[in-house]
């Protein structure tokens, strides 16, 4: 099998050959990933620290008009002014130009080079994580108890440009989208259920639906613990999960309620497993992730975190991770 057949065998639960492999750094991965080239729209210049006097980091403005800040080298930073400010901008706003063909060129040429890998297409966010910027995270939560009608039709603005976006990206060569959507807390939604379920599920399916209709699959990341609505999101369509924190849902948990359902993509728990720095502790739960979430004719793709060093842990023990997962789950031919 090729990595491309494992990938497709482990999403549809149709017996891989091995486990299906996505680590970092110059560790083996069954994907080739590739995103939208630069935009070559430009909006007008703006004095950014003039703006932000008192901010003592790096500031920038993204293709959406949002003003970032970070005050570390690791971290991605947050929005500190969205682009939408008022509810009137909504009507003037120039969207980044997302549905344009001519930006996924250098997807297609990555992916005719790699005809053997799974072709998984990492696109900005869909509605939440694009619209939380746009009107910045703790305006956008209280939008969404106090003008839910303003919400959805901002929602349905960014999920226009998301189905314009997969039809791109499978034109392109796609095998698959890779979609960020940080839902949780430590133990909760960020949201009540209900609400989540009023406001942003029938997005996800209608996004979900097109993705399939144009033969792609849908990989989701969420950070936090949003376990109450992943019945929702297998309902949607989701086809694979990508956790980073899954001791944080449960590891055996999510095995017994969801495995043969939806796939899962996952390195050692982040959060605390890697942080123990024990090598017998570290490779014990990577045998546990292909025992409980493999175990269903596939379901379960092994991952490595892309910033140790961000999160205080050793190259050497990512390392030790990566080896036992193919130790257990078998090695690349």
């Amino acid at each position: 099998m090729t990595s491309r057949d494992i990938v497709i065998r482990t999403l549809e639960f149709t017996g891989p050959a091995r486990t299906a492999y996505a680590f970092a750094y110059d560790h083996f991965s069954d994907l080739c990933g590739a995103s939208a080239s630069a935009t070559t729209l430009t909006r007008p210049p703006r004095d950014l620290h003039a703006e932000f006097p008192d901010f003592a980091g790096d500031l920038w403005e993204d293709e959406w008009g949002n003003v970032w800040g970070r005050l570390d080298q690791f971290s991605k930073g947050e929005s500190l002014a969205g682009a939408i400010r008022a509810w009137s901008d909504l009507d003037t706003y120039r969207w980044p130009d997302l549905d344009n063909p001519a930006r996924y060129a250098d997807c297609a040429a990555r992916w005719a080079a790699h005809p053997d890998k799974y072709h998984l297409a990492w696109m900005a966010g869909w509605a939440f994580n694009i619209c939380r910027y746009l009107r910045k995270f703790e305006t956008f939560l209280m939008d969404i108890a106090a003008e839910p009608e303003q919400v959805a039709r901002l929602l349905a603005m960014a999920d226009d440009l998301i189905c314009r976006q997969i039809d791109c990206l499978a034109d392109a060569g796609a095998d698959g989208v890779m979609v960020g959507e940080d839902w949780g807390t430590q133990d909760r939604l960020l949201i009540s259920p209900l609400a989540w379920r009023d406001l942003f599920k029938p997005g996800i399916a209608r996004c979900c639906a097109r993705a399939h209709a144009r033969g792609l699959h849908v990989w989701m990341h969420s950070c936090g613990c949003m376990t109450a609505v992943i019945p929702d999101l297998i309902e949607c369509g989701v086809d694979l999960l990508q956790f980073d924190q899954p001791a944080l849902h449960g590891i055996e948990r999510l095995g017994r309620e969801f495995g043969g359902m939806v796939a899962f993509w996952c390195p050692v728990d982040i959060q605390t497993t890697m942080q123990t720095g024990d090598r017998a502790t570290i490779e014990a739960e990577a045998r546990a992730l292909i025992d409980r979430l493999g175990r269903f004719g596939g379901g379960f793709v092994a991952g490595e975190y892309g910033s140790w060093e961000a999160i205080g842990v050793e190259r050497a023990w990512g390392d030790w991770a990566c080896d036992a997962f193919m130790a257990y789950g078998g090695r690349p031919a």
